[in-house]
């Protein structure tokens, strides 16, 4: 593959755990979040700046942590400034993120604790500099875009948000998936012979969420365990996630001709 491509990269986990396994030679970041693909351009290009930011932020906490989380988040849903988007991460309840209708940041702090110490996040932050740094392209803006870009040489790895929690009254992101739109964008990516995975909508405690991709799609659904809800845990309970993913008929097609090649030997 030329290039691994996330066109909802949030934590951009998937890019970090190839880099690291050296899977692709280069990746493409894209999100619609701007502060967020800002963390990711100061972790790429500058990041002792980032890291120096956040460490005036974690030890301006010390006097009165409550107060100062909420002046950060204040001062964040004025100015999107990428460092203070990474305090507030670091710091909020279980790490599960809210975006209230307007956009804000809503998340409360988890005061138990008052986050991963600088010293810590430097070296995270420095060690996904040496895996992306000057083999990485950054993308802000919707994620159609990207498909479009992308070619059939691409791995394309999508996990947009789940509908079960980006509308309706639990919506906590900070925009919506398009359901119609996205089966339309699939179509046009499987017309175009691109290789994709997609996480989607699971299940949780057996309660399943958001419907199944539609099957003229032609996806293969394999459903993973992902260990404990943090949803659930919020809320008293304890309950396992199964999450969806899809595979597009192109990828599962050259999966099965490198099976077939390793079966048969040199």
């Amino acid at each position: 593959m030329d290039r691994l491509v996330e066109p909802f990269a949030g934590s951009a986990a998937i890019s970090l755990a190839a880099a690291q396994a050296g899977l692709a030679p280069s990746f493409v970041l894209g999100d619609s979040l701007a502060p967020l693909v800002g963390i990711w351009r100061s972790i790429i290009d500058d990041p002792d700046a980032l890291c120096d930011a956040y460490r005036a932020l974690w030890q301006a906490q010390h006097r009165d942590p409550r107060a100062h989380y909420l002046a950060v988040r204040q001062a964040f849903n004025l100015d999107a400034e990428p460092a203070a988007l990474l305090f507030l991460l670091a710091r909020c309840v279980k790490g599960a993120v809210r975006f209230n209708r307007e956009g804000a940041f809503n998340q409360a702090a988890d005061h138990r604790r008052l986050g991963v110490r600088p010293e810590r996040l430097q070296l995270r932050v420095r060690r996904a500099h040496e895996l992306l740094a000057g083999r990485t392209t950054l993308h802000m803006g919707d994620y159609g875009e990207l498909l479009a870009r992308a070619t059939p040489r691409d791995l394309v790895y999508m996990d947009p948000p789940y509908l079960g929690v980006s509308s309706g009254r639990d919506a906590r992101y900070h925009q919506g998936l398009d359901l119609d739109r996205f089966v339309q964008e699939l179509h046009r990516a499987n017309t175009r012979g691109l290789r994709f995975l997609i996480s989607f909508d699971g299940s949780v405690g057996g309660r399943r969420f958001g419907p199944d991709l539609p099957a003229e799609l032609g996806l293969s659904r394999v459903d993973l365990p992902a260990g404990r809800s943090s949803q659930a845990t919020l809320v008293g309970r304890s309950e396992r996630t199964v999450e969806s993913l899809y595979i597009a008929p192109t990828l599962l097609s050259s999966l099965d001709s490198m099976a077939q090649k390793d079966a048969i030997g040199p």
